[in-house]
């Protein structure tokens, strides 16, 4: 064997720059499977109160641990390559025009985007995951978070449409699923209802629904009559409340509707609408 023409076969800059690629490739598999595994192990010793936000939190830190490393390993694969190409790293790096690129490209705004980023990471603002509301230049933009960077966060709302943000730009943070959700609806009926039974059966309701056992784990505390909220044109308006796991008050509230209107229609409750009545003169 021929090590000598093997050697220099190896030493050819196309075969050097072909095992950077390989190296780098190899290198982002095994970082993503250490990270996922240290991050899991970090996330479960913090003994979070449910499965949900543990599994929402080691989704979100793994993702950015994951990106800085991909990061690190291609920019330093991108080094190596421009080094056996013969570019002159040092030049590059220290020339004024590399300076002048980078503050041509905004780097003061991405500076403030990673920075927000690091904050919402740290303070565990969201998760992958998690359904919450952002406000940016007074616009609010509501979805499900797919995906958040240093940089960017990912929403997926109700249309399927994907909204992308930058994390220096978001004024406000609106968590509608974090630790718990609370159902919160206003029912309307008409002036001659008898409050106490309404009460009853509103309390009903919401008693056997939390009893049901497709409903019993989505449930914290059940659904019941806590005011009368206000006397509308049409109708006395009350507010019924209840805790529940996060994500999970779209769905009670909606059966709870259809209960309580069926409940309503067995035992005679009028729920009022507006008329309007049209005199011929």
């Amino acid at each position: 064997m021929d090590y000598a023409l093997i050697k220099d076969i190896v030493s050819t800059p196309t075969v050097q720059i072909c095992l950077v690629l390989l190296a780098a490739i190899v290198l982002q598999t095994i970082s993503k499977y250490v990270i996922e595994q240290v991050v899991e192990q970090a996330v479960r010793a913090q003994r979070y109160r449910s499965r949900i936000d543990e599994k929402k939190r080691t989704q979100t830190l793994s993702t950015i641990f994951r990106t800085a490393a991909d990061v690190i390993v291609w920019i330093a694969a991108a080094l190596l390559i421009l080094s056996e190409l013969g570019v002159n790293i040092a030049a590059l790096a220290t020339g004024a025009g590399l300076v002048g690129v980078i503050v041509g490209l905004g780097a003061q705004s991405a500076i403030s985007d990673i920075l927000a980023g690091v904050f919402i990471i740290a303070e565990n603002q969201y998760r992958v995951g998690d359904v919450v509301t952002l406000t940016t230049s007074g616009k609010p933009i509501s979805g499900v978070v797919e995906d958040i960077s240093i940089r960017i966060t990912k929403l997926r709302d109700l249309d399927g449409n994907l909204h992308i943000v930058r994390n220096g730009q978001t004024n406000i943070v609106t968590n509608l699923t974090f630790d718990y959700a609370n159902v919160n609806i206003d029912i309307d009926v008409s002036y001659d209802t008898d409050i106490d039974r309404l009460e009853h059966i509103i309390n009903t309701v919401g008693t056997d629904m939390a009893a049901d056992d497709l409903w019993q784990e989505a449930i914290k505390e059940p659904i019941q009559f806590l005011r009368i909220d206000s006397f509308e044109s049409s109708g006395v308006r009350v507010k019924v409340l209840g805790k529940v796991e996060p994500a999970k008050q779209w769905d009670v509230a909606g059966e709870f509707r259809r209960r309580i209107k069926k409940a309503f229609e067995s035992e005679g409750i009028a729920i009022p609408f507006t008329q309007i009545v049209l005199r011929k003169q």
